[in-house]
């Protein structure tokens, strides 16, 4: 499946729908301007393998650029637009891409040509600017320049994300070009048709960034299958809550943070919101908490759908609802690779024992230009498995329970505490909007437990809601793992895709590790 079949056979049918707008854009639509994209690659000289970035906020533009590189054997990367110059730079840099397409009003941007920075970049750098002004060299006319039909020499592209940088540097997951033709069927096509019923005629509403790995591949895969892709410009409460209604939205891939905003709504207000007409709600990428589900099972039913995996494609897990009313706080069991739970030499360990979680099967990725990086991924002791640095355990059932990523791990007088499980929590409190969990010295112990704070009403900080808070975590947890000590800040730094940015965080406190 391919959306150049769609535009054939249905060639009027919605293939991107603006929320805010309605503003729409047709299979034949997409069909044309993805192959003026191709034609526009091939005559710059872009050849299959090359790479191009796209530095963008959600539009229709987005995905009929990806399209267009899919169809010309190109590396996509997207890169967000919250990063600063110096930090997209680096990433353009990175991943060789020869050609940047970018929003003319993002902090940076033209900054970026105009300082004669892209001549770093190498002398067959293009850019094209997503802006109506004539002084730039705009995308929009250098595509409507170039003939409508398919390039001769169509074959499959493929998507080059970046890793989020929480822990360090952003690192290029670089899967291989499979050399197929252009039309050949996603890798996750049959994935979507059977665990989560989409059809041509299912409605996707993409509440987060497309420059994140599952919004656009969880996209391109619908149009693939020839469903509507309803794309928002960004996720609000209120708005998700009228485009669900709005277009009968059947199918959405949500982050628990999404969840946490839903249900701080009044309740008012979300029972008066007609959310029939979905059918299944997918989340991933970071934790939920497992209050957090129950509440939106209640609310919308048994339809949530979890999985855990990541860009690098080296496996995943799949849990239903049904599955995880049974095995709360599950991730479930492997549907892609063999899941295997390691100690630190890379053995296996029993049912129930915590260590590195690792996937047998899946892709044979890289992180472009990190060759210590990608080995540091693999068991030292079985080469063929890969991990993603989480922690975790099965149960006697197969189920995997993850418990925190190895990086965040803290260790106070020798014990082993995973900031996670604090973070749960602190997280369903009724006067916590967000929550963040990590080791700060302590002379004695090594670390001690600090919790940062964004509490739902800023006029709440101070001495007794941080009383109030660590006074809770003792009824819940044991003295190890509570917080020694509370701090507030108006908003935390996560990312668009649910992923706490906690190196800032931490830095404040450890500025010798920075």
């Amino acid at each position: 499946m391919h959306p150049s079949i769609h535009a054939r056979e249905r060639p009027n049918a919605a293939a991107i729908i603006m929320a805010e707008t309605g503003a729409t854009t047709t299979y034949a639509e997409l069909e044309q301007r993805s192959n003026q994209g191709a034609q526009l690659f091939r005559q710059l000289g872009l050849k299959p393998g090359d790479g191009i970035a796209l530095w963008m906020r959600n539009c229709p533009e987005f995905l009929q650029i990806c399209w267009a590189a899919q169809r010309s054997g190109l590396y996509f990367t997207p890169i967000s637009t919250h990063l600063t110059l110096a930090e997209a730079a680096y990433i353009i840099k990175d991943s060789g891409a020869r050609l940047l397409i970018a929003a003319a009003e993002l902090a940076g941007v033209q900054e970026l040509i105009a300082s004669g920075a892209a001549a770093e970049f190498g002398p067959d750098f293009h850019c094209y600017f997503d802006t109506d002004e004539a002084s730039l060299p705009r995308w929009s006319e250098a595509v409507a320049a170039q003939p409508s039909a398919r390039i001769n020499d169509e074959t499959a592209g493929q998507y080059m994300v970046y890793s989020s940088g929480t822990t360090g540097k952003p690192k290029g997951v670089q899967l291989p070009l499979s050399g197929a033709p252009a039309d050949q069927p996603l890798p996750f096509v049959a994935m979507q048709r059977e665990q989560y019923g989409v059809s041509e005629n299912s409605i996707y509403l993409s509440p987060a960034p497309l420059y994140h790995a599952a919004p656009l591949v969880f996209s391109m895969t619908m149009q693939s299958i020839g469903g509507c892709v309803v794309i928002c410009e960004k996720f609000e409460p209120e708005a998700l809550l009228g485009a669900i209604e709005r277009f009968k939205v059947t199918h959405i891939q949500m982050v628990p943070t999404m969840f946490v905003r839903l249900l701080k709504l009044p309740e008012e207000r979300r029972r008066d919101v007609d959310c029939s007409s979905l059918e299944c709600v997918i989340h991933a990428a970071a934790p939920c908490p497992v209050p957090i589900k129950q509440q939106m099972i209640d609310w919308w039913g048994p339809i949530l759908c979890e999985y855990y995996g990541g860009s690098e494609g080296n496996g995943a897990t799949y849990i239903t609802s049904a599955e995880w009313l049974r095995k709360p706080g599950s991730v479930g069991r492997a549907q892609w690779g063999i899941l295997h739970i390691c100690d630190e030499e890379g053995e296996p360990l029993p049912a129930g024992e915590q260590g590195v979680v690792y996937f047998e099967g899946g892709f044979d990725f890289k992180y472009k230009n990190d060759d210590a990086k990608t080995r540091d991924a693999r068991n030292p002791k079985h080469p063929g498995w890969s991990t993603l640095g989480d922690i975790g355990y099965l149960d006697e059932d197969g189920y995997l329970f993850l418990t925190d990523r190895k990086s965040f791990m803290i260790i106070s007088g020798g014990v082993n505490i995973y900031p996670q499980e604090i973070e749960n929590v602190l997280a369903v409190h009724p006067k916590v909007m967000d929550v963040a969990v990590f080791g700060v010295p302590n002379p004695e112990f090594g670390e001690e437990v600090k919790a940062v704070v964004q509490p739902l009403h800023w006029a709440d900080a101070g001495d007794e809601l941080a009383a109030e808070l660590m006074a809770y975590c003792r009824t819940q947890l044991s003295a190890v793992k509570c917080p020694r000590s509370i701090d507030f800040d108006a908003a935390l730094p996560r990312m668009d895709n649910g992923k706490l940015y906690k190196k800032p965080l931490r830095d404040r406190y450890w500025p010798a590790k920075g």
